[in-house]
């Protein structure tokens, strides 16, 4: 059975006669388990065929070949496995393809760089010699890094024998090998280390997100992500503010590849602004397949606008995340099918402790596969899901699922259409929350009833609380005494917010009253845009005022006379690190000039006051 084999490599041809490889030296062909197993002969001629430098070799052959190419000493070896009925009694040209090498291949090549970084030179003797541990890490990183650089190149000419690859992985891993040893060992061994570059690869975050929103090109990513070229102890990336096309996706990919088994965190929010839709899910389809399998405990894919396909083109990295801590899908466009598909594809939110889903069109439906997400986290600390359009019929089974979340420290729902009913689902759960210190719960349209429900829950729970926020609930003195006590026991209470309800005086008076003990970690109350006349807001300043570290009391856009913004001016003249701001007040009162009514609704205050227990 005849042969023929061909193998090509670009040339220069200089010489004709005598073919010189460039950056490709010492290229040998051995057919050794039929040369030296069976003793058969075979003829090597070199031929000139344009574009290309070609070995030609025929043998006759009769059982499967091995075929190695040496090249700057790495062995590529490829088997011929041939169909005696296909190449009887005639030649057939086979193409060798040279890339990917296999396994052992990789492992040669790693093995022989770490001998040539622990081998004394000229460099050993300038930056140190490295020991023998370290020079193994660092070949593993430089051969991972050349190898995806190459694979990168190779998949763009898949017609092509793989020569120009394997050129790719000889020049990037002798550039990085250079690097290293002109770096030198990362510490001495006392363990203290040697200079800047040895302290600079200790550093575990890289970041490209300083400086002005831009797009970036393929020739900016290569200069930009240069460093992560090299061994490094980065385990943290940040591309956030920085554009990515297709050009600069396709320069991340193999760098991505080659650092993502190091990686715990990545932020790749607002890192496709700009660009058309069908560009900005290939580069993320891109950026997601060159980190799947990475693990992962931080994740952030804000202001990136993905919808529905976004989170699809994300698949290969989702999937994969099963240790994930922290969760960051903010401003992304999360719609209910965005949201369904974020509660599909991720596999697992057990270790899950953050979960923000801020500034999305969620609503009710896809508020109810957020939900699912969140009863899969027990472990979740810090929930945040507002400004999500999400209403009553979204928010009771979103706060049914909150129950399962038993440590539950941060809750944000702000800014979303709960209603009294999705108010009093969730203070059936608020029992749950021991350790919780920050509750967002603003302009939810509450009312007092849902305010009233959620109060008392909070007063028999949360020992802990520090920030307390129920602005924008159209409060009123109705609700204002259950607020009260549950200010009342809040001892770590550091900021409140009761801002644009509808509290008046009345509601002012129980507010300042809960405020007067204890509480000497209160150091902000907000009351802007509440119907407060100076017979409340004097009892307000009162309470505050003589508070250890107290910064803020806001009061603007209230009824407060201009004589009564004297007075409380008056109050604090002594607290100089004490703001008050009263911007805004309508200096004629609420009602009219009429002190008559001033003074008899000042005095009914007093008499209330005086009888009021909480």
């Amino acid at each position: 059975m005849k042969g023929e084999t061909r193998v090509g490599w670009r040339e220069e041809k200089k010489n004709p006669q005598k073919p010189r490889l460039h950056a490709l030296s010492r290229v040998s062909l051995s057919l050794r388990d039929f040369v030296l197993a069976q003793r058969r002969t075979c003829s090597v001629a070199w031929t000139s065929s344009s574009p290309n430098w070609i070995f030609l070799i025929s043998f006759t052959v009769p059982c499967p070949v091995q075929l190695t190419v040496v090249i700057e000493n790495v062995r590529f070896t490829c088997l011929l496995d041939m169909d005696p009925t296909g190449l009887a009694n005639q030649h057939r040209p086979l193409t060798i393809k040279l890339w990917p090498p296999s396994q052992s291949t990789r492992l040669m090549l790693v093995e022989r760089m770490t001998k040539n970084l622990t081998t004394p030179s000229i460099f050993s003797r300038k930056y140190g010699l490295l020991t023998a541990k370290e020079a193994e890490e660092d070949a593993k990183q430089i051969e991972n890094v050349a190898f995806a650089t190459a694979t990168q190149h190779f998949e763009k000419e898949p017609d092509g024998d793989g020569s120009s690859a394997v050129q790719i992985y000889a020049k990037e891993s002798s550039k990085l090998m250079l690097d290293v040893l002109k770096r030198g060992p990362r510490v001495k061994e006392d363990g203290e280390l040697i200079s800047e570059k040895a302290s600079a690869t200790a550093e575990t975050v890289f970041d490209i997100s300083g400086g002005p929103r831009k797009f970036i090109s393929g020739e900016e990513a290569e200069k930009v992500l240069e460093p992560l070229r090299a061994p490094s102890s980065y385990t943290k990336i940040c591309f956030s503010n920085r554009s990515f096309g297709l050009d600069a996706a396709r320069v991340a990919e193999p760098i991505l590849i080659s650092v993502k088994d190091q990686l715990k965190e990545v932020d790749l929010s607002d890192f496709i602004a700009g660009r058309p839709e069908a560009e900005a899910l290939e580069v993320m389809t891109i950026f997601s397949s060159a980190l799947e399998g990475c693990v992962l405990r931080y994740l952030n894919l804000s202001d990136n606008a993905m919808g529905e396909k976004g989170v699809r083109a994300f698949r290969s990295l989702l999937k994969t995340q099963n240790n994930l801590e922290e969760l960051y899908l903010m401003n992304d466009g999360i719609s209910e099918e965005a949201a369904k598909a974020v509660s599909e594809l991720l596999p697992s939110t057990e270790k899950l402790r953050v979960l923000h889903f801020h500034n999305n069109m969620t609503g009710d439906e896809g508020a109810i596969a957020i939900a699912e997400i969140v009863k899969r986290s027990p472990a979740l600390e810090d929930f945040r899901c507002s400004s999500t359009r999400v209403g009553s019929v979204g928010g009771v089974p979103l706060a049914e699922a909150l129950g399962a979340c038993k440590h539950l420290r941060k809750l944000d729902l702000r800014d979303n259409m709960f209603g009294e009913e999705a108010g009093i689902a969730l203070s059936k759960v608020i029992p749950a929350f021991a350790n919780l210190t920050e509750i967002y719960l603003s302009y939810l349209n509450l009312e007092d009833d849902g305010v009233e429900a959620i109060a008392n829950a909070l007063k028999e729970s949360a020992p802990s609380l520090e920030i307390l926020d129920l602005a924008g609930n159209d409060i009123t003195a109705k609700a204002a005494a259950s607020v009260a006590a549950c200010i009342s026991s809040k001892q770590f209470l550091t900021k409140l917010n009761l801002s644009e309800n509808e509290l008046k005086d009345e509601g002012a008076v129980l507010i300042s009253k809960a405020l007067e003990g204890g509480l000497g970690q209160l150091n902000e109350v907000d009351l802007n845009t509440n119907s407060i006349t100076w017979s409340g807001a004097k009892l307000l300043a009162a309470a505050v005022v003589q508070k250890p570290g107290f910064k803020l009391l806001n009061l603007n856009t209230n009824y407060i006379s201009e004589e009564g913004i004297e007075e409380l001016e008056n109050i604090f003249k002594n607290s100089s690190d004490i703001v008050v701001s009263l911007d805004e007040n309508n200096p004629e009162g609420e009602d009219t000039d009429q002190e008559a009514e001033e003074d008899a609704d000042h005095n009914e205050l007093e008499s209330k006051l005086k009888g009021l227990g909480i």
